[in-house]
């Protein structure tokens, strides 16, 4: 029987994205575009999933630049990869959302005991860019245009209904972002029933960028959502 592991690692190695995108935006997919990515993300998942269990479900956004971008690991930059889980890629990027993302894994035990329950992905499993007034590549969200949005929609839906098979809880599932995010979460949800309850949370680059000073206060609402949740596993 395959294991979790076994799962996400198929999918992120199939992953293709075959719409229509506006102009001036690219597809960013790191397990197309990076060996090191794609077997530095295989030993997460195998070192952390192998196993049938059923988890709970966390959705961000989609893929940044300097996080999953570069690791393959949503919410985990290579500082993280190579200081909490032991693992290490040539790269050295960092990403506040990762910060804050390590700063609840370690509240509620570190990430071997986290991961035995969360599976943290985004719910456009591929990220975007576009290029920036310097010319550097730029974060840009499935959201931030219509076109895009509309574009990305049968993507997104297809690869929820695949993630829901590795085994996850659909009763209810976190997302981070309590905006644009969460409606379209919403939006998509009333029509194809894949969630019970949809629990949004504060999204953790927008509590690093403006709310840095109260992170504490966010992490302990973080932990507190993610231990009452059915079936929690608590260190």
């Amino acid at each position: 029987m395959p294991t979790f592991a076994d799962r996400v690692i198929a999918f992120n190695e199939q992953l293709h994205f075959e719409g229509a995108l506006p102009p001036g935006i690219r597809i960013m997919n790191p397990f197309a575009e990076s060996e090191e990515v794609r077997q530095v993300s295989a030993a997460f998942y195998r070192k952390f999933y192998s196993d049938t269990q059923t988890r709970r479900l966390i959705l961000g956004i989609n893929p940044g630049r300097l996080g999953a971008g570069a690791t393959g690991i949503p919410f985990t930059d290579t500082k993280r990869l190579a200081e909490k889980c032991d693992l290490h890629i040539s790269t050295q990027l960092h990403e506040p959302s990762s910060v804050f993302i390590y700063e609840v894994i370690d509240a509620m035990g570190g990430p071997a005991a986290f991961y035995r329950w969360v599976y943290i992905h985004s719910v456009c499993p591929l990220g975007f860019v576009k290029r920036g007034k310097n010319g550097r590549q730029v974060n840009y969200n499935y959201y931030d245009s219509p076109a895009l949005e509309a574009a990305a929609r049968p993507f997104i839906l297809q690869n929820l209904r695949q993630q829901i098979q590795f085994g996850v809880h659909t009763d209810r599932v976190l997302c981070l972002g309590i905006g644009k995010n969460f409606q379209f979460l919403q939006k998509i949800n009333a029509e194809h029933r894949l969630f019970g309850e949809i629990v949004p949370l504060e999204h953790p680059r927008f509590i690093m960028q403006y709310k840095a000073r109260h992170r504490s206060e966010y992490i302990a609402k973080y932990v507190e959502t993610l231990s009452a949740l059915p079936n929690a596993c608590h260190p």
